[in-house]
């Protein structure tokens, strides 16, 4: 015993002087990449950013402008998942689940050095619910009719009161950046450890470190270290993987399969494989009845059974295998199964069938003639696909797509189109047939997707902001939604959301394609960064980055 004792300290203590000494490396890094100034990070955005106010953000541009300078009173740690205090430094939830008041950290002022306190969090949840602003963010804690007040009982304290139970409640606010209530920046004024300092349309959106930022490291340091975070606009991918290649971009946070695999044979250390994301890519149809389409091909479109069909017809293991390089796997639903809790593991991806498609749109009156597909009134059944232009992969989907219908008498036309004019055509004028996106999970909670699956949200994206449910599944998904929504009782919120996704796969209002592995990209002179699954993978941690001189 003696003996293997000292075998095992003699194992150890050269361990531990590596450790000691690696430790002792790490601070000493830190240390002078402080000294020298923390830098500036650089990386891109894919599109242009359609709003700089954080209550009005729905697309992955503004979402990383607004995780970077806005402040909230509670962050979900993106490694750890656990809710962590943040403006606020304590909060308690009331039993009903309505009501939530939050002990705010006092001293803290916005960047332009206006003070923060509680009537700012009033201010903000007061914007937040207000219908007129149709705020996807305010979605979420849409569980039943009426106003929320809020109660403002001294400068640190607040409280919040609901028209009914939320779900999730403390987390949602995970996604809330509070506004100033009397600064004239209006929303330019952050709490984060970010502010917009530059903007040049269609090229850069330049953030510098918030002087007033009130958070510090473990030592007393204030943060963030970095100096700025240069934002370059550039929705071209070969663009920007040649630019990190040559050391002038300092990450990609969401990589493609393909570049992951160049850049894993020469540069493993570069790229970061965090496993099966969140993330989904799917197919919609236009539901819109007021949309400038034919009538027949909105019967089409409003047909479940011409959905399923088309969804039965797509080879899911082949967008997977060609277009992702195995870095991705068919998507089932609403939910990724890397959601472990809240993914309804008796779903199982559709099978690939052309026959069985076939013969479920012959039943349906679809007959084929001359190997065209025609409908029961002799129209060709043809539409077109659109996608944003410079994504390559949803590009090569599309045309695998384009090839497995043709299989069955379908023709698509594959359209591409720059993202502020599929924006427009997808939110105003309707003028689409299918559209070919990803929907970017944030929240592991259904709460987040209140603004996708309540029929009355503008993010309701096959037939937005109907005043009344217009059939009979999307009420209850509705109905089954709020439920989830307003209880506290864990089971029952997994009942009705696990209903909800097999509603959804059973009408396939989406058609969920595939789930991507969450991969990235970061050079080595970034230091402190550790990617992870929840968005955003790659920078969650900005405040605690450096960047070395190159």
């Amino acid at each position: 015993m003696t003996r293997h004792k000292n075998t095992s300290e003699e194992m150890a203590n050269p361990c531990r002087r590596a450790i000691a000494v690696a430790v002792l490396c790490l601070g000493s890094l830190l240390g002078h990449a402080l000294a020298q100034g923390g830098g500036e990070l650089k990386f891109c955005l894919r599109t242009e950013p359609k709003t700089f106010n954080p209550l009005k953000v729905e697309e992955d541009a503004s979402g990383a402008i607004r995780y970077l300078t806005g402040g909230v009173l509670v962050r979900v740690n993106r490694q750890t998942q656990d809710l962590e205090p943040e403006l606020a430094q304590s909060w308690k939830v009331s039993k009903d689940g309505r009501q939530i008041s939050f002990r705010l950290r006092s001293g803290i002022s916005f960047s332009d050095g206006t003070a923060f306190s509680a009537e700012d969090v009033a201010y903000t949840v007061q914007q937040l619910m207000d219908p007129a602003l149709h705020s996807p963010t305010g979605d979420a804690f849409r569980s039943g009719p009426g106003s929320v007040e809020t109660k403002v009982v001294s400068p640190t304290q607040i409280s919040i009161r609901f028209p009914a139970q939320v779900a999730g409640l403390d987390r949602l606010f995970d996604g809330v950046a509070i506004l100033s209530q009397h600064s004239p920046k209006k929303e330019m004024a952050v709490l984060g450890p970010f502010m917009i300092a530059d903007y040049k349309p269609g090229s850069t959106v330049l953030l510098k470190r918030n002087p007033n930022y009130w958070k510090t490291d473990a030592q007393g340091r204030k943060l963030p270290y970095l100096d700025s975070i240069r934002l370059d606009i550039q929705p071209n991918r070969d663009v920007e993987m040649l630019r990190f290649k040559r050391g002038e971009l300092d990450l990609i946070n969401s990589l493609d399969s393909e570049y992951f695999d160049k850049l894993a044979a020469t540069q493993p250390q570069l790229v970061h494989d965090a496993g099966a994301s969140l993330d989904s890519e799917q197919l919609w149809f236009n539901e819109v009845k007021k949309s400038p389409i034919p009538a027949y091909k909105k019967n089409w479109f409003h047909s479940a059974n011409f959905r399923r069909a088309i969804s039965e017809a797509i080879n899911r293991d082949d967008l997977s295998r060609v277009v992702f390089h195995g870095h991705a796997q068919p998507a089932v639903g609403p939910f990724s199964p890397a959601n472990k809790f809240w993914f309804n593991a008796r779903l199982k991806p559709q099978t690939y069938s052309p026959d069985a498609a076939l013969k479920a749109l012959q039943s349906e009156g679809f007959r084929r003639e001359n190997g065209a597909l025609k409908d029961k009134d002799g129209n060709e059944v043809v539409f077109s696909i659109i996608t944003n232009a410079g994504n390559k992969y949803r590009e090569r989907m599309a045309v695998l797509i384009q090839e497995d219908l043709q299989k069955i008498g379908i023709h698509v036309n594959v359209v591409t189109l720059d993202f502020p004019s599929l924006i427009e055509r997808m939110t105003q004028s309707f003028d689409y047939e299918a559209i070919l996106l990803g929907l970017t999970n944030v929240d592991l909670d259904p709460n987040g997707e209140m603004n996708v699956w309540l029929s009355s949200s503008e993010n309701h994206q096959w037939n937005p902001q109907q005043k009344t449910p217009e059939t009979s599944w999307e009420a209850e998904i509705d109905s089954l939604m709020r439920t989830q929504a307003s209880s506290s009782d864990l089971k029952k919120r997994k009942a009705a959301f696990d209903r909800v996704q097999e509603i959804v796969v059973e009408q396939e209002p989406f058609i969920f394609l595939i789930n991507k592995n969450a991969l990235s990209a970061v050079s080595s002179s970034v230091h402190g960064a550790a990617p992870v699954i929840l968005s955003p993978q790659t920078f969650w941690n900005a405040d605690r980055l450096t960047v070395s001189a190159k």
